[in-house]
């Protein structure tokens, strides 16, 4: 892979990032899936070819602004996902109680 190609598919990863961040702020969370996906390809694309690229200065920063692009997008993503995700998941616990209590009832109803 040369350093360009490396270059295209970490700006690739900060274009679809910026894209989950809007994704995410709307509250679309099937594009943010979908999104999600096509990050990770082009993140396994970066990977399978761990191979070292000599990066010129300018690539390099260059390199370093766009991967702290992407970790700043990440965090955005996480601090709206985070919360809602807690909130799914109280309700799934609040859920599962109700059809404890609604079997449990039910058993003994059954036996009055």
């Amino acid at each position: 892979m040369t350093s360009q190609e490396l270059m295209t598919i970490y700006e690739n990863v900060a274009s679809l990032t910026d894209q989950m961040v809007g994704a995410a702020q709307s509250n679309n969370w099937t594009l943010l899936a979908k999104l999600e996906e096509k990050c990770s390809l082009q993140v396994q694309a970066i990977k399978d070819n761990d191979v070292p690229v000599v990066l010129a200065n300018e690539q390099r920063e260059k390199k370093v602004c766009v991967i702290n692009k992407i970790l700043a997008d990440d965090r955005k993503i996480r601090d709206i996902t985070e919360p809602r995700m807690a909130q799914l998941s109280e309700l799934m616990k609040s859920s599962s109680s109700q059809r404890k209590l609604f079997r449990a009832y039910q058993l003994d109803h059954r036996r009055a």
